[in-house]
């Protein structure tokens, strides 16, 4: 049976204790999967799916971003990444979550799944730190144009201008977020979009953790990091051979219904990506790993994984 814990390290930020999960199998790990969460929650929320991967010989990490879930300093800081490169910082963290997993854990493959926003993250990693994976798993993931994410840059540095970097902006957060319930009007919740099943999405609501506004500190590093993401010289910076899976919801407007899943698909082929597959399930919202078919998608990221352990790392 797995077993859960909690433990923290420090933040690359040098004032932050960066809380983190660990589920272990019993016995010696067939693999490791880090699980990189998205904007407004918390790692904790992907429990049952790493307790489902533990069981089946993986072990599994994951960390509160900066400003997120038990990552923060005070309620004040929840939504902030930090003061300088704060994307970065939030890159470097899940580094180090690695490199402490590893040196516990030596010459075990190691996987990295990220969803939404840490998606965006986990693609990011790929183009830095791609060479230290041995496979990624791109969950809710979109396509941002550069022009996009340049113009977010420079809405937040102007309204930072004025009100500091700190300050929670309803007009950057309605540009970001305005839409996603659109397609599920008249929608019962806020929420909806995340997915159908409504006892995932109440819990989600009721959380504490999940109720805040970015800072337009944290808008400005997720907005940098769909720039970089969007420069397909960084994209060439990927170990060509790295398998990478793509999953989604068909409605998921993340994803802008499977079209922009596809957008990230096709630049992954042109800069020469040998092994990248994508899963699109059908009436599944944003977060498939909650959605009503969860067991499939489970079932079909642990197939994939399995056929991926033992392959030689290769760095170019």
């Amino acid at each position: 049976m797995a077993t859960a814990e909690h433990f923290t390290y420090p933040s690359v930020d040098g004032k932050t204790q960066i809380h983190a999960m660990r589920w272990r199998p019993e016995g010696t790990p067939t693999a490791i999967v880090q699980i990189v969460h998205g904007m407004l929650e918390f790692v904790e929320r992907y429990g049952d799916f790493a307790s489902y991967l533990a069981d089946r010989g993986f072990l599994v990490v994951g960390n509160d971003h900066l400003g997120h879930g038990d990552s923060i300093t005070c309620e004040e800081a929840r939504g902030y990444f930090a003061d300088k490169t704060p994307d970065r910082c939030v890159l470097q963290d899940m580094r180090e979550l690695q490199r402490l997993t590893e040196n516990e854990y030596p010459g075990i493959p190691y996987f990295m799944l990220g969803h939404s926003m840490g998606s965006f993250l986990a693609r990011n990693y790929l183009c830095v730190h791609g060479k230290h994976l041995d496979g990624a798993i791109i969950s809710g993931t979109g396509h941002h144009p550069s022009y996009e994410a340049s113009f977010g840059m420079f809405l937040c540095r102007q309204i930072a201008r004025r009100k500091g970097w700190h300050y929670r902006s309803a007009f950057v957060n309605k540009l970001a977020m305005g839409n996603m319930n659109k397609r599920f009007e008249p929608a019962r919740t806020p929420s909806d979009w995340l997915t159908r099943d409504q006892a995932v999405v109440d819990a989600y609501i009721a959380d504490p953790r999940t109720r805040f506004v970015f800072t337009l500190n944290a808008f400005y590093g997720m907005f940098h990091m769909l720039h970089f993401i969007a420069d397909m010289g960084n994209l060439k910076k990927m170990p060509t051979s790295l398998p990478v899976l793509f999953i989604a919801g068909e409605l998921d407007p993340v994803g802008n219904f499977g079209a922009g899943v596809k957008k990230v698909l096709a630049e992954f082929a042109s800069v020469g990506m040998k092994d990248v597959q994508c899963r699109i399930y059908p009436n599944d919202r944003h977060e498939v790993l909650n959605e009503l078919d969860k067991e499939d998608v489970y079932h079909d990221i642990e197939k994939w994984l399995k056929a991926h352990i033992g392959k030689e790392r290769v760095l170019a």
